[in-house]
């Protein structure tokens, strides 16, 4: 089972999003206003998770990570806007690598507190991070083409690829029982009749339908090629995220 928890979802994102910052700026070829727009943004959103935490259901330990992940996340902000003329030189970007291994110590933390079978909670609440994460960051990258149009399609192809690599792994621990196969077979009633379980598969199928959709878009020469795009990651942002949260709101 899934319990379905508002800071652990914010932190998930977040962690998720700022692996895939790395992974992005890692080539060195979007602009520095992109790194400062996912880590004020992904700030902002580790911020909500803990005070969303410590008004509802405090986990200590994930609470503490959280602060250091703030912190981790700050620093090569910080760093990237005081020397925002030379950037190149001055900001390793491997610093960008420091909030999410700690954000992978917080959402284990997390992940144990939630209980059921501890390899499972884990694999769920990991490999959600990761898809939350990199279909978000496909979306505002898409966006930062309008700030930065001669930007190169090759970053914006990665996270769209590996959207559809990352797809498979977040069905398989989402239908590994007790999971959705339960609810599709109807052992655990949605309280809708079945109908939370339709929507699941919809949600599912829909999205790695707009993950080949967005890459044969991208193969386009033409620049509104990656507009569609961005459209299209839009759309695979709702249904990603109905995946994942409707998954745990019908297992809770």
């Amino acid at each position: 089972m899934i319990r379905l928890d508002a800071s652990t979802v914010l932190l998930q994102w977040s962690v998720g999003g700022l692996l895939f910052l790395w992974v992005t700026c890692r080539h060195r070829k979007v602009g520095i206003g992109y790194g400062w727009l996912l880590r004020s943004t992904y700030i902002i959103m580790l911020i909500g998770a803990l005070v969303v935490g410590l008004l509802t259901k405090t986990v200590l330990e994930r609470e503490i990570i959280t602060i250091g992940i703030v912190i981790a996340t700050a620093v090569p902000l910080l760093i990237s806007f005081l020397n925002r003329k030379n950037e190149e030189k001055n900001l390793n970007l491997n610093l960008d690598l420091v909030a999410p291994i700690l954000g992978i110590a917080a959402l284990v933390v997390a992940a144990l507190d939630a209980g059921g079978p501890p390899a499972l909670a884990i694999a769920r609440i990991l490999i959600g991070a990761i898809f939350l994460g990199v279909v978000s960051d496909a979306m505002l990258l898409g966006h930062w083409y309008l700030v930065q149009p001669g930007l190169v399609r090759s970053p914006l192809l990665e996270l769209v690829r590996l959207t559809g690599i990352i797809w498979p792994f977040e069905l398989a621990v989402l239908l590994y029982p007790t999971g959705m196969i339960s609810v599709i077979n109807g052992n655990i009633d949605d309280g809708y009749g079945g109908l939370l379980g339709w929507f699941w598969i919809a949600c599912t199928v829909m999205t790695i339908i707009l993950v080949f959709v967005t890459r044969a878009a991208l193969k386009e020469r033409q620049y509104s090629a990656v507009m569609a795009a961005t459209g299209l990651l839009y759309l695979a942002i709702l249904t990603g995220f109905g995946m994942d949260l409707v998954a745990r709101a019908t297992l809770a």
